[in-house]
């Protein structure tokens, strides 16, 4: 893990983390009893990496607080965004559940607090638990169901929706975490998510700021109007 992480082990009660993570709540007491004494907690800083693509995985991510970017680097200096990752999602799987290479890069985009997990724990209490595999496979048909939406989202939805979908996901609530107002994430960052130049993007917020749906800020920008971005992807996706 990069230099700005600082891992701690006992700043938080492992049980009741694991309980309130979407992913981890629901396995019973057995199982988070075994668990817990593996897990541990990282603080990360923004900006800081976390893992490069290519690397060795052997880590599984569980996010508490802040996101964490999941993109592809090209050779002009470009980034491909696949994913922000915010709390009660989960991020590392692919390489963490073959042992292979990382597909991606990860990169906190705001102060984090991650939960995590060794493979060599983690693959005994699959074998052992069904269920637990259930549930990663489950994870990682979300992931291919979103890589589809986002290539039929560029086909289909024009700027204005695929801003308003990215900007949603990125408000939404979590049950670990309650619906923030103000998203940490760059215009460069949205643009890239949305497959549109970052003057493309500034355009349309610009437009939406006017209106008063939303504020732009340094590194980041305020949701004011969550309802009226539902109602234009509705219409949008009509």
């Amino acid at each position: 893990m990069a230099s700005g992480a600082r891992s701690q082990t006992q700043s938080f009660d492992k049980h009741s983390s694991l309980r309130a993570h979407p992913f981890f709540r629901d396995l019973g007491a057995t199982v988070i009893d075994r668990l817990a004494p593996r897990v541990i907690t990282s603080k990360v800083r923004k900006a800081s990496v976390i893992f490069r693509k290519g690397d060795i995985g052997s880590k599984l991510y569980a996010v508490r607080s802040g996101a964490v970017r999941i993109s592809a680097p090209s050779e002009e200096g470009k980034d491909a965004i696949f994913n922000l990752v915010v709390p009660g999602e989960l991020f590392g799987e692919i390489a963490f559940l073959d042992g292979g290479q990382r597909t991606a890069d990860a990169v906190a985009i705001d102060n984090c607090e991650l939960m995590v997990i060794e493979r060599r724990d983690f693959i005994p209490l699959i074998r052992d638990n069904p269920e637990v595999a259930e549930r990663l496979i489950k994870i990682l048909c979300a992931r291919i169901r979103r890589t589809s939406e986002q290539v039929e989202d560029i086909v289909f939805l024009g700027l204005p929706g695929r801003l308003a979908k990215v900007l949603l996901h990125l408000y939404r609530p979590s049950a670990t975490a309650a619906p923030s107002s103000k998203i940490n994430v760059t215009q460069r960052e949205i643009s890239q998510m949305i497959g549109v130049s970052r003057e493309s993007a500034n355009k349309q917020l610009q437009d939406w700021q006017r209106k008063k749906w939303l504020k732009l800020e340094r590194g980041g920008l305020v949701i004011f109007a969550p309802q009226a971005l539902r109602d234009l992807l509705s219409k949008d996706m009509a």
